[in-house]
């Protein structure tokens, strides 16, 4: 049996339901990252990076108003926009928390190689005696 246009837009109503109740939370999420990118392009060094919190805000800004279409008129189409959006948002933040543990990484091993850290550490040694 074939399903009706009906059940398949019931389907992507009961479907998109979750992210619809978070819609709004979306929507605010990505004007606060609009605008925390577009602070950021007015110094100088964060003209090199504001594109990024921008791109984040616009992800999550068109994911809630196509979860929203989902949800409103039964769009299957929207819906996998909007979940595409969103997998592009969280696979877009993974990537900046690897590049920062690696960094992180590296940061530690060069200040370890470089004798600054233990010099901190010998001065807590004296402070702690």
């Amino acid at each position: 049996m074939e399903e009706t246009n009906y059940e398949k837009e019931n389907l992507v109503r009961e479907i998109s339901q979750p992210l619809k109740n978070a819609a709004g939370w979306m929507r605010f999420l990505g004007i606060a990252m609009i605008v925390y990118g577009i602070l950021i392009a007015l110094s100088i060094v964060g003209i090199v990076i504001a594109w990024l919190p921008i791109w984040l805000g616009v992800l999550m800004t068109r994911s809630a108003n196509r979860v929203n279409e989902a949800y409103y008129q039964g769009n299957q189409f929207a819906l996998t926009e909007s979940l595409r959006n969103l997998g592009s948002y969280f696979t877009i933040n993974g990537v900046i928390l690897l590049i920062s543990i690696i960094f992180i990484v590296i940061l530690m091993i060069v200040l370890f190689s470089s004798g600054l850290l233990l010099e901190n550490l010998d001065q807590l040694e004296h402070f702690l005696t």
